[in-house]
């Protein structure tokens, strides 16, 4: 029996925007894919480096003279609950993952900052600058915080049945994500005389205990050990028959028997939409929304172009038939440098 032969599957390119990368922040672009897997690969990544993210935080922790949250905490300006607010903002960076211990002890009048903290030898903490609390004259402020590791947020884990603890432990709730805020944005790009293939542009920044690069690696490791199990049969070894396509060269980039420019009256594209002579509904609409000329009404989709304020499916119509007339229409993604290079070809 013959083996069965399946389609190759085109492999994406993977780069990190390096004027924008920090320990903080980092932007990657990822392309080709096949089309409609930008949305598809892009939502499950935000999920995961949201939610299923490893970090550490401070879980625990014992302040000295006081037994619970409510207790008042004499020789410091903030009362228990804020600094316990305060302990909770702490960006801790756990090189194991193990769990660990760290000390506060100030006295006299002074600002206590999270860079006063002695801790464990794994640990350390990233927002050295953060205030837990101001001491008096003659106040002191002593506390042992209790680090551990996990994902997503945790709530206080207080023992059943005891409300204070025999070594004054107060417990408290953690968000254990090392990533504060993912988004991500599809577009179209292309592969040979192929327009449809998805561009996906993910940024990812964090706080700092962990770089934006380490984080989608433990996403994508999270989501390939999840999706292995759902395997029923051998898996097919689409890696040995797929190829990531070549990246062209900035000079190959530009072909006029593949580009949307072919038929096209080029000079038109720099040209302001007035030349479209539409209605001053229409005009005032697209003018509004930033669209000026009509290589910027061009390149937009349908769907943005319902969503610009005002401009409903009549107005896009008219501006469809508008277009039609000059061989246009909405989603063409044309590139500016390819006209101007279209244009300095004709000249020379």
């Amino acid at each position: 029996m013959s083996k069965k032969q399946y389609q190759p599957l085109t492999i994406p390119r993977l780069s990190w925007n390096k004027e924008t990368l920090s320990p903080t922040y980092a932007e990657l672009i990822a392309q080709p894919l096949e089309p409609g897997f930008g949305i598809t690969l892009g939502n499950a990544l935000r999920r995961v480096l949201l939610g299923g993210v490893e970090g550490s935080a401070v879980t625990s922790a014992i302040i000295a003279g006081v037994n619970n949250e409510f207790a008042p905490l004499p020789g410091v300006v903030e009362d228990t609950m804020q600094v316990i607010l305060n302990i909770k903002q702490l960006v801790v960076s756990n090189k194991t993952g193990e769990p660990g211990k760290m000390t506060l002890k100030v006295k006299g009048e002074a600002e206590a900052k999270a860079s006063d903290i002695v801790a464990d030898e794994h640990l350390e903490i990233v927002n050295k600058d953060h205030i837990i609390a101001h001491v008096a004259e003659n106040g002191l402020l002593d506390i042992e915080f209790f680090v551990e590791s996990g994902r997503g947020y945790q709530p206080a884990r207080w023992p059943i049945g005891q409300a204070l603890q025999e070594d004054n432990r107060i417990y408290l709730d953690a968000l254990f994500s090392p990533v504060t805020k993912v988004t991500f944005d599809v577009e179209k790009t292309r592969v040979g005389r192929e327009i449809d293939y998805d561009k996906l542009l993910l940024s990812i920044t964090t706080d700092g205990s962990e770089t934006p690069i380490d984080v989608l690696n433990y996403s994508v490791s999270v989501l390939r050990t999840q999706l292995e199990h759902f395997l029923v049969t051998a898996e097919i070894p689409f890696n040995d028959i797929s190829q990531v396509p070549q990246e062209p060269k900035e000079e190959e980039t530009f072909s006029l028997e593949e580009s949307p420019l072919k038929g096209v009256p080029v000079e038109l594209l720099l040209k302001p939409i007035d030349e479209l002579e539409l209605s001053v509904r229409a005009h005032n609409c697209l003018i509004n929304a930033g669209i000026k000329r009509i290589i910027d009404l061009v390149n937009l989709s349908e769907d943005e172009g319902l969503r610009i304020k005002n401009f409903g499916r009549k107005s896009l119509n008219e501006v469809k038939e508008a277009m039609k007339s000059f061989g246009l229409s909405f989603g063409m993604h044309i590139k500016e440098s390819d006209i101007k290079r279209l244009l300095e070809g004709r000249e020379s």
